[in-house]
């Protein structure tokens, strides 16, 4: 019901966990790497993404996450996700924020939280139910390894590269493609985020260049 119910844009919303991916801890010589991994939350009326990078899979982590997103994409009425440990956990402590905020701030939370995000889990060991955060998994690790490849980035150089890709996902067509040549037009997520498909920002072609000659900066935007 929640693909099948017209409503803002991610007001119904699954979420899901992807990686492990390596992050290095600073620029420069004698780094270390770190494991991280990457929020997906996909919404479930319009298929739009919305990609956080964490440096943890915790509870506390996937509550900044989570916090981070609503300040962005506006209050989540309804959440979708399987049954791991931080989306439980993540679960009680947003419910004890909810309580608390009722009892110390009744009109301010009748008017801005509303009645609680929901928060609906997947039977255990039916991963086929959340098919559509499952795919969206998918599509992020599909461009994420085509670029990143055996590189490691800096936690600001993964966020920064996870925003490009969700613009390239939220760019892709909902609709049957015109026949006709000259109609290059299209209904995409981003239409219902922005009101346009998302436009990055031009950059001049990189590919004839040394990679030994290139900063960092420059390196990502050459793989993409």
């Amino acid at each position: 019901m929640a693909r099948l119910v017209s409503d803002r844009a991610f007001s119904k919303t699954g979420v899901d966990y992807a990686g492990p991916v390596s992050i290095k801890t600073w620029k420069g010589r004698g780094h270390k790497t770190q494991k991280g991994w990457l929020v997906i939350f996909v919404c479930m009326a319009t298929s739009a993404l919305h990609l956080e990078a964490v440096t943890d899979y915790s509870t506390d982590g996937f509550i900044a996450a989570y916090r981070r997103f609503v300040s962005r994409r506006g209050y989540c009425r309804h959440l979708y996700s399987d049954c791991g440990t931080n989306f439980i956990g993540a679960d009680k402590e947003l419910k004890k924020l909810f309580s608390a905020g009722t009892k110390e701030f009744q009109h301010l939370s009748a008017v801005c939280l509303k009645d609680g995000t929901r928060w609906t889990f997947n039977p255990p060991g039916a991963p086929h139910f959340g098919g559509n955060w499952e795919a969206a998994v998918k599509s992020v690790k599909y461009h994420l390894s085509r670029t990143v490849r055996d590189t490691t980035l800096t936690f600001e150089e993964l966020s920064t590269l996870l925003t490009q890709i969700e613009a390239v996902l939220n760019s892709r067509p909902l609709q049957a493609l015109s026949e006709d040549p000259a109609d290059v037009s299209c209904l995409t997520s981003g239409h219902f985020l922005i009101g346009e498909a998302p436009i990055a920002l031009p950059e001049p072609n990189l590919e004839h260049l040394n990679v030994g000659r290139l900063s960092r900066w420059q390196l990502i935007q050459q793989k993409l």
